[in-house]
C-alpha cells in the first residue's frame, strides 16, 4: 500500500452503523489496495447511541489488499478539548502522533514523530474539504487532501465521503514518512471532521 503515491478513500454506505469504513484505493489504477475500519468495543458502540461520537474512543486500523494484512493503526482516547491521535505501525511501536489545534477555524492539526519532534503542520480550508500537510516551517507540501464528488444520490442523500490523498513524490522512498502523511489524512475526515462537528474548537487559526 505505502508504494502508492495517490490514494482514493471511499466511505462505505451503511445505514444505523456504530462505525465507519472505508475503502483505498491507487489514486491513479482505481485498484482497491486496502481498508480503514473502526475498531471498537461493544460497549463504546452502545454508548455510541447515546452520547456524542465525538467524545468517545475511536481505533482504527489500515490493512492492505490482497491478504487485509496490517499496515498502521490510528488510535484516540476519550475526547474533551484537545486530542491526541497515536499512530503505531503494525507490531504496535510508536511512529508519531497528532494534536488537535485549540484555536482552528479550518480544522488544523500538527504531527509529531515518535520522538516529540514536530513533523508536519496541517491547514484546513474552511471553504471546502481541502488540506494541505505541510512541513513545519510552511515551505514544503509533503501531502494534500481534497474532495472527491461522490455523485449526486449519494453526496444527497448520504453522510459518505470520498477524497484523494496525494504524497509528494520526494516522499516515495521514506516510508515511515509517508505512513505519517496518510495517516493524518484519514485522521482529517475518521477523526477531526467528527470532532468539529461536535462543536468543540476554535475561531482563529487554520
Amino acid at each position: 500500500m505505502l508504494e502508492s503515491q495517490k490514494f482514493l478513500v471511499k466511505e462505505q454506505v451503511k445505514f444505523l452503523a456504530t462505525h465507519a469504513t472505508y475503502d483505498i484505493y491507487d489514486g491513479d489504477t482505481r485498484q482497491k489496495i486496502g481498508t480503514a475500519e473502526e475498531q471498537i468495543g461493544a460497549l463504546v458502540r452502545v454508548m455510541r447511541w447515546l452520547v456524542s461520537k465525538q467524545l468517545m474512543p475511536t481505533r482504527v486500523e489500515i490493512r492492505e489488499k490482497p491478504d487485509d494484512a496490517l499496515v498502521f493503526t490510528v488510535s484516540r482516547g476519550w475526547y474533551l478539548f484537545r486530542s491526541r491521535v497515536e499512530i503505531r505501525d503494525a507490531q504496535g511501536v510508536l511512529v508519531g502522533y497528532l494534536t488537535s489545534k485549540l484555536f482552528s477555524f479550518g480544522g488544523g492539526f500538527l504531527v509529531y514523530d515518535a520522538k516529540d519532534k514536530q513533523f508536519a503542520d496541517v491547514k484546513g480550508n474552511l471553504f471546502g474539504f481541502k488540506y494541505r500537510v505541510l512541513t513545519p516551517d510552511g515551505d514544503f507540501e509533503m501531502g494534500k487532501v481534497s474532495k472527491e464528488w461522490g455523485g449526486l444520490a449519494k453526496e444527497l442523500f448520504t453522510s459518505a465521503d470520498s477524497y484523494m490523498i496525494e504524497v509528494h513524490e520526494d516522499l516515495h522512498e521514506q516510508p515511515i514518512a509517508k505512513m505519517l502523511v496518510l495517516a493524518a489524512a484519514l485522521a482529517v475526515d475518521m477523526i477531526f471532521k467528527s470532532e468539529k462537528k461536535g462543536g468543540v474548537g476554535g475561531l482563529i487559526e487554520d
